[in-house]
């Protein structure tokens, strides 16, 4: 043999052997011993109001292995097993019995799970708890899955042709939108859940009554109860934009008390869509407000567009362009809050930002419409701009309007409807309003447009405007004739614990 053939033999088994003895140490030793432990992220994973018979979105369990040594899992098992409305997926396997699941030292796997319920068969929540075991050197550690399963009526494309009542029994759920045809009345009683699916919308063309309580409000939203996937983690149902609104047609009467409107692209939607360019008073829409809350809207919070409009005792707070929007009609506003803070504070959690050329408040009379008649009494108006009231008329000294006792973030208007109005109270620097106009979520902190301790809505409104429209308790049912002088806005001062009286 040449020394050329023998030189390479003896590298050729030197790198076998170097390969060998690479391979060997790779390879990891799992403990067998039954005193280590797994860590999760969570002992509970929990999930939000799962509707039966509908998949729930998947969440995920981090089980880390913080040990020196590798650990082998020899089964994952779920207590209900192939009956439980869990479902478990581990590295692509997926069941109620999963073998074999390796952990490196110091490393981590993750735990998909889903929950699908089945019809219960009746309007209650109902608590449904499970348990995924972690089996491995011979002892055992456990996580418990929870949830709440909710039956509901789940309604898709829907037209309603007749007198129809929804109830408080179980929740709706509406896909590709629900219309109530002219002529016909949709009533929802006190405690009625109507959830929308992306981009569903209430049409009606008829008239709406919806008859909430104090304790048992109406409630419009998205339907989604799932977190979205941030740091800390955002719910769906504080991002504008997860459904459509709710729209009001024709000739309508419309009455919504105690309704909770929020997070869609608009909250609603009032507007005259007749024939005639402009309509007489008959043909307008009408409808009335009384302690309602609309918030949280890509778009618009309330727009009345050639139709008669009365809200009383209600907030509309933070959206993307105008809050309200009028155009046509007549408008009156008694002890309301029109407050656009949308997307303020550290926590910036919404798809767009607001546009700062669009006030809270937009009162326009350029186009061609009814007759306009504005009146704020008792009220106000602010926001995150500088400017949060804008009227834009032809004639504006003409303008038929009346603003008293009205606190607006502005400055001042050279409009004779607001010159003798020494009870207006305009935009100053350092005014404190609110308890909070930010969102942090950090810190837990919210939106809370209740007056502040130090206000300068306190005692602005004027009682006999209080008494003449019947308005002596507040949104949260708070005596306004307890006080001398009631606060502008749609709620009165409530001391927090351990706070004194102002």
């Amino acid at each position: 043999m040449s020394k050329r053939k023998t030189f390479v033999s003896t590298i050729l088994s030197i790198v076998s052997l170097l390969g060998l003895s690479v391979f060997t140490s790779c390879e990891e030793s799992f403990s067998t011993d039954p005193g280590m432990r797994l860590t999760f992220s969570v002992d509970t994973l929990s999930f939000d109001t799962v509707f039966s018979t509908i998949k729930s979105p998947t969440k995920r369990l981090m089980v880390k292995n913080m040990n020196k040594k590798a650990l082998r899992i020899d089964q994952v098992t779920l207590a209900g097993g192939d009956a439980s409305c869990f479902m478990v997926n581990v590295d692509g396997e997926t069941g109620s019995v999963i073998r074999n699941v390796e952990i490196s030292a110091r490393d981590s796997a993750y735990v998909f799970v889903s929950v699908n319920v089945d019809e219960l068969g009746q309007d209650a929540p109902l608590r449904i708890e499970d348990r995924l075991t972690f089996h491995f050197n011979g002892t055992s550690q456990q996580v418990i899955l929870e949830t709440y399963g909710q039956d509901v009526e789940i309604w898709k494309g829907r037209t309603i042709w007749n007198d129809t009542v929804l109830t408080a029994n179980k929740p709706y759920i509406i896909y590709d939108s629900l219309a109530i045809v002219a002529g016909k009345e949709l009533t929802l009683n006190a405690g009625c859940r109507i959830y929308f699916h992306n981009n569903a919308n209430l049409f009606v063309y008829g008239n709406l009554k919806a008859e909430g309580t104090a304790e048992q409000p109406v409630i419009m939203r998205g339907d989604r109860f799932d977190d979205m996937n941030f740091l800390p983690p955002v719910p769906y149902n504080d991002v504008a934009g997860q459904w459509g609104g709710v729209y009001l047609y024709g000739a309508g009467e419309h009455s919504m008390k105690h309704v909770n409107i929020n997070s869609g692209y608009v909250g609603v939607f009032l507007s005259y869509n007749g024939k005639s360019p402009i309509p007489s008073p008959d043909e307008m829409p009408k409808l009335t407000m009384q302690n309602c809350m609309l918030h949280n809207f890509l778009i618009y919070g309330l727009v009345a567009q050639n139709a008669d409009l009365m809200v009383t005792n209600s907030i509309i707070s933070n959206t993307g362009s105008y809050s309200v929007y009028t155009n046509g009609g007549t408008h009156t506003f008694i002890h309301t809050t029109v407050a656009n803070y949308f997307n303020s504070g550290k926590s910036s959690v919404q798809p767009k930002s607001r546009d700062p050329k669009e006030p809270a408040v937009m009162i326009m009379n350029l186009n061609k419409t009814a007759p306009m008649r504005t009146t704020f009494l008792n009220c106000a108006i602010s926001g995150n701009v500088a400017n949060e009231f804008s009227l834009a008329s032809r004639v504006p000294n003409d303008y038929d309007g009346t603003f008293r006792h009205t606190y607006i973030k502005r400055d001042s208007i050279a409009m004779p409807q607001f010159a003798a109005e020494d009870s207006i109270r305009w935009y100053k620097e350092g005014d404190v309003l609110f308890k909070s106009t930010e969102l942090d979520l950090n810190t837990g902190q919210t939106y809370n447009f209740e007056p502040d301790s130090a206000s300068v809505l306190l005692r602005l409104a004027d009682p006999d405007i209080t008494r003449q429209y019947g308005l002596q308790y507040d949104l949260n049912g708070m005596d306004r004739y307890a006080t001398d002088r009631p606060a502008a806005g749609a709620c009165e001062w409530q001391p927090e614990e351990n706070t004194e009286e102002p």
